[in-house]
């Protein structure tokens, strides 16, 4: 088994029925973008093309009753705010970067709508 997908599996120790989901995810990603690099660390997974473009975490970025029994939290940081609905939380950290979260519950939140964000700041990390 590859080394970064037995840390995957065990990042989603706590949340076992989430690891099907990211495991969806995470195919069609490298699908898209083949060269990215994953690295498993403690508290998130990162993707990379030059720089960190996407995340995966358990960050509670809504209160508890507003959260699905069984999700992950996307993050990507865009040059622009997103305005959706679909966005959970929006933070400038500073001028011309945003980090903008979303919850992540179910496939069908993984559509085109999502993977054109993800190449938006996909092409905004690989600028930078």
């Amino acid at each position: 088994m590859d080394h970064t997908v037995q840390d995957a599996r065990q990042f989603f120790d706590s949340c076992p029925d989430t690891y099907p989901l990211y495991e969806c995810f995470v195919q069609m990603l490298v699908s898209r973008f083949p060269e990215t690099r994953i690295k498993v660390q403690k508290s998130q997974i990162s993707f990379y093309n030059r720089h960190l473009y996407a995340c995966v975490s358990f960050l509670r970025v809504k209160k508890k009753a507003e959260l699905p029994e069984s999700y992950f939290v996307l993050t990507l940081g865009l040059a622009e705010p997103l305005n959706s609905d679909r966005v959970a939380v929006k933070t400038e950290p500073y001028p011309g970067r945003w980090i903008t979260h979303f919850v992540i519950s179910k496939p069908s939140d993984l559509d085109e709508e999502l993977f054109d964000w993800i190449t938006q700041a996909y092409d905004f990390a690989q600028l930078k």
